[in-house]
């Protein structure tokens, strides 16, 4: 088989992964609302009630029609529990056949007792082949790499959200397995650049590559040696949190732009470092940071707007905190600023967000509205 993905240097002591209150009281994730959208999806065409589903996690319907708004991950780690139980459903309607709702945990308490995660990765695929009818993985070892690879059966549609949420199913699991952080050295997928391919850099790694013949994510084969160390008594706190431990975890944190972004979470509230201060404090030429950031597809700006956003959207939906609050903690002298600014980063103002200006039943949509797309099915090119 032709490995198209690149043998990269992985680094062989990843941090381990935090667990218990420490996870919870970790930094702060945002997920797009595209895939709210493709979360829902299948609520609509079954014409359940999207909106009280919504309404129950404290989001607006109108969220859906802006494109750039993003909500908390713990909002959509609860939206995506009461939509598998509205539709018994864990995969959302993305298979022919239904995952039904348990169906996540019994996997989970399956693969503890396996030995290596190797083990744990060939019996979770073995089992997604029993569960799903339209889309299968196998796990590849070759030249120092192992590759989790995904295709859809011939003749069934090829489903974006389908290979997001499996791939994130099975690359949450096999990081908590071993209690580690697995570096994800590329990634490929069997379809055209989504229109949130952005969020891919965070979710997988800056090494993409569209129209592949599979969807497939690589890392260093030495993690599939490693023991399994979780249990019964983990599994059931790990259960307790899912998937939002999943969804907050799944992100590129060994990149450089991850690396700035926890260091200035610890500055806030108060003054951001400058540019030159950050480069200095990673021992790098303020030039050599600024090209590796360009290499990721981003920039300090970029990463300071969008941990200003993430906090500002955690505040708004998880808090009563008044918006001047915010918006002092966020750096922001007056009011109107960082009305602008989150404008700017959400398409949204925070009243939408507020959990003081929503709630629950006061969600309705713009009449003949269409709501942002992603996870949408697409055709083999």
């Amino acid at each position: 088989m032709t490995n198209a993905i690149p043998a990269v240097a992985a680094t062989r002591s990843p941090p381990r992964l935090a667990t218990g209150a420490a996870a919870r009281g970790a930094e702060p994730g945002t997920v797009a609302i595209c895939f709210v959208v493709a979360a829902l999806e299948a609520v609509r065409v079954r014409e359940l009630d999207a909106e009280s589903l919504l309404a129950a996690v404290g989001l607006s319907a109108q969220l859906l029609q802006r494109p750039q708004a993003r909500v908390s991950a713990k909002q959509y780690g609860e939206l995506w529990r009461r939509i598998a139980i509205a539709l018994d459903d864990e995969f959302f309607g993305q298979d022919s056949r239904r995952m039904k709702a348990g169906s996540f945990a019994m996997l989970c308490h399956s693969v503890i007792h396996c030995r290596t995660l190797a083990q744990a990765l060939e019996r979770s695929l073995r089992f997604y082949r029993l569960i799903l009818d339209d889309i299968g993985g196998t796990l590849v070892r070759e030249a120092g790499l192992a590759r989790i690879e995904l295709r859809t059966r011939d003749g069934a549609p090829n489903r974006v959200f389908a290979h997001e949420t499996l791939l994130m199913l099975l690359y949450g699991v096999a990081c908590w397995l071993v209690n580690r952080r697995i570096p994800i050295l590329a990634a490929e997928f069997a379809y055209a650049a989504p229109a949130h391919a952005a969020e891919y850099r965070l979710m997988y790694s800056t090494a993409l590559r569209f129209e592949a013949p599979c969807t497939a994510i690589a890392f260093d084969a030495g993690y599939l040696d490693l023991p399994v160390v979780q249990d019964e008594r983990s599994v059931k706190e790990f259960l307790r949190f899912a998937p939002e431990n999943i969804i907050v975890k799944y992100k590129n944190a060994r990149s450089v732009g991850a690396r700035i972004r926890r260091r200035l979470r610890q500055t806030l509230p108060g003054s951001v470092p400058a540019f030159a201060t950050i480069a200095r404090e990673l021992h790098l030429p303020p030039a050599t940071l600024r090209r590796r950031l360009q290499e990721e597809g981003t920039s300090y700006r970029s990463i300071k707007d969008e941990l200003r956003r993430d906090l500002a959207v955690r505040h708004l939906t998880h808090t009563t905190r008044s918006v001047m609050d915010i918006a002092f903690e966020l750096g922001f002298s007056e009011r109107s600023s960082f009305h602008r600014a989150f404008r700017k980063w959400t398409g949204a103002s925070p009243g939408e967000f507020s959990r003081s200006d929503h709630p629950a039943g006061a969600l309705a949509a713009p009449a003949g509205a269409a709501p942002a797309g992603c996870g949408r099915s697409v055709q083999r090119g």
